[in-house]
């Protein structure tokens, strides 16, 4: 068997193991489940993640990046600012697991573990490089960094948010992110206001010299 097609099991486990993480957990036991949804033999799911339950949660986040993308496909998002691409994408990837929040609190679960710490840091750091990405930033300099330290704080919100909301599809949520990305467009603006005043030799408040 390929890489290719060893990839296409993994994709599928992670996504039939879905039901049974709500009751098991990102377990073997979930895992061994989903095999036998597939019709596969049960140590598939061993060879598929020979690291455990945490490599399982890696790859799942993986897949929620790269469908994130494939959903945003249709979308004109050269036809929106910066923030609503950003808020394009998110709103995007929530309403796509709405019906498995169970099974995602569970995964974030694993990655809350001590000794999980440097996985949780990958993948969120893939998934916000991913939706700045696909809202169009190609930034190489020290916005890069700024920018994704930024995201990861109000996508972080809202993903906690977002596992306890029990409005209509989401509403409350999609209501909170866009206020927590209208509170970092203020203060950006802000920020540049004051660099130009820096730049230009001038303190805030000082008065304009003729």
């Amino acid at each position: 068997m390929s890489d290719a097609e060893f990839d296409k099991i993994r994709d599928q486990l992670v996504l039939a193991v879905l039901p049974h993480a709500v009751f098991e957990g990102w377990s073997m036991t979930a895992l061994q489940a989903a095999a036998a949804d597939l019709g596969l033999d049960s140590s598939v799911s061993e060879r598929a993640f020979l690291a455990g339950p945490v490599a399982a949660v890696e790859h799942f986040v993986a897949l929620a990046d790269q469908l994130m993308v494939e959903d945003l496909s249709s979308t004109d998002m050269a036809a929106l600012k910066v923030p609503e691409r950003v808020f394009k994408a998110v709103a995007v990837r929530l309403e796509r697991w709405q019906p498995h929040r169970e099974a995602i609190r569970r995964a974030l679960a694993v990655l809350a573990l001590p000794g999980n710490a440097l996985a949780a840091t990958r993948v969120t750091c893939r998934t916000i490089d991913a939706i700045w990405r696909a809202a169009g930033d190609n930034s190489h300099d020290f916005s890069w960094y700024t920018k994704r330290a930024t995201l990861t704080a109000v996508y972080t919100a809202t993903m906690l948010y977002w596992l306890d909301d029990s409005s209509d599809d989401g509403a409350d949520t999609l209501a909170f992110l866009r206020r927590r990305l209208a509170d970092v467009g203020r203060v950006t603006q802000m920020r540049r206001k004051v660099e130009g005043w820096f730049s230009r030799g001038r303190r805030p408040g000082a008065p304009h010299r003729r």
